[in-house]
């Protein structure tokens, strides 16, 4: 128990003092997925006050994301209610714990009543990260284990608790030192890739182009996304061309599409196949204007996961992997293409794959060579 109380209270802290940087006076909102999740949300909670900050915890009910969709008519569905707004608008800090009950409950949800809601709830994402942009905002997204987790990476709940500790590098005395460490290096990545204005990307069924002209790569090591690993950007939105493949199954909201392969001809994709789950596929594509288009381009790197366990928080940081994400965009890149989808589709990069920049080689086979 002292062990487990430990763990939490540096998952605790890092949440609070390196990736939200809570300081006095801040409202902090805590958002837990379910109950399941109390220790780690009481550790959070204690730590913020401790700050001087004032934390505001909600705490959903399981199910009820499935009722909406179920039962919600059209006027529901585009409906947002005013409280929700105002904590976008007004909070200094946003800390989301994830511990679903069952990741699955929303996989026979009419897709098209999904695809509406949230092309209503685009307003919501948009406020958060303009003002993350701006420096009026910090947020974090983490996760706590739970037995749908375990099962959907096929694990035991204790082998999953393992995991996640190891991913975050919850087992080293200083996990925060770690992290910063990582930032260092990523940052070293980033600063070599700002400048470029072509992304070249080769592999399997692969052969695309973006245009990175004037967009800014961002390093993240922790600061929005709890474990994290990864080194992105928003390409030009006009710009993509060419075909992608990929292998590794795409889970978004408890529904799964599989070997995706898109083209893409002037920044748009105009052809989409999947051998499992393509209809879910194309309806996601056409949920608004802007989800046929790309949002982000994206490098894992946390070499501490290593296979994919179906959940996006980890899956996408997989070292050797890329993804793309289909609709929203950063603005914090420069992007700008808006949209209720913001879905990340991961490929293994380990074999006869390849990344250049500019025509210079600088990734081979799942590594930098930079």
């Amino acid at each position: 128990m002292n062990n487990l109380k430990t763990t939490l209270e540096k998952y605790a802290q890092i949440l609070v003092d390196y990736s939200t940087k809570v300081q006095k006076g801040d409202l902090v909102l805590i958002r837990a997925e379910s109950v399941q999740c109390q220790p780690l949300v009481k550790e959070i909670y204690k730590l913020v006050l401790e700050r001087g900050a004032n934390p505001v915890v909600r705490c959903s009910i399981d199910g009820l994301a499935e009722d909406f969709i179920k039962y919600a008519g059209d006027e529901q569905l585009n409906f947002i209610d005013p409280m929700t707004k105002l904590e976008y608008e007004k909070v200094d800090k946003y800390i989301s714990i994830g511990a679903p009950f069952n990741v699955k409950n929303m996989a026979r949800a009419d897709a098209k009543k999904m695809a509406k809601r949230s092309a209503a709830t685009r307003a919501l994402s948009t406020v958060m990260l303009n003002r993350a942009a701006k420096g009026e905002l910090s947020w974090v997204i983490a996760d706590y284990p739970t037995q749908a987790l375990a099962q959907e990476a096929k694990m035991s709940l204790d082998d999953y608790t393992d995991f996640i500790i190891n991913s975050c590098y919850l087992d080293l005395d200083n996990p925060i030192e770690k992290w910063q460490e990582i930032g260092r290096e990523q940052d070293r990545l980033v600063n070599l890739m700002n400048g470029g204005k072509k992304l070249h990307i080769t592999g399997e069924k692969t052969d695309i182009t973006f245009s990175v002209e004037g967009r800014k790569w961002v390093s993240c090591s922790g600061l929005n996304n709890f474990p994290d690993g990864e080194i992105f950007t928003s390409p030009v939105e006009d710009s993509a061309q060419g075909e992608i493949y990929f292998d590794f199954p795409a889970i978004y909201r408890g529904n799964e599409s599989h070997k995706i392969w898109l083209k893409l001809e002037g920044g748009k994709v105009v052809d989409a196949k999947a051998e499992k789950g393509e209809d879910f596929l194309l309806s996601m594509l056409d949920m608004d204007t802007g989800s046929r288009f790309v949002g982000e381009i994206a490098i894992g790197t946390n070499e501490r996961v290593k296979d994919v366990t179906g959940n996006i928080l980890f899956d996408e940081k997989i070292g050797g992997s890329i993804h793309m994400a289909l609709g929203a965009s950063y603005p914090e890149t420069g992007g700008k293409n808006e949209s209720g989808l913001h879905w990340d589709i991961i490929k293994n990069m380990k074999e006869n794959s390849r990344i250049f920049l500019d025509d210079k080689l600088i990734y081979e086979n799942g590594k930098f060579v930079i």
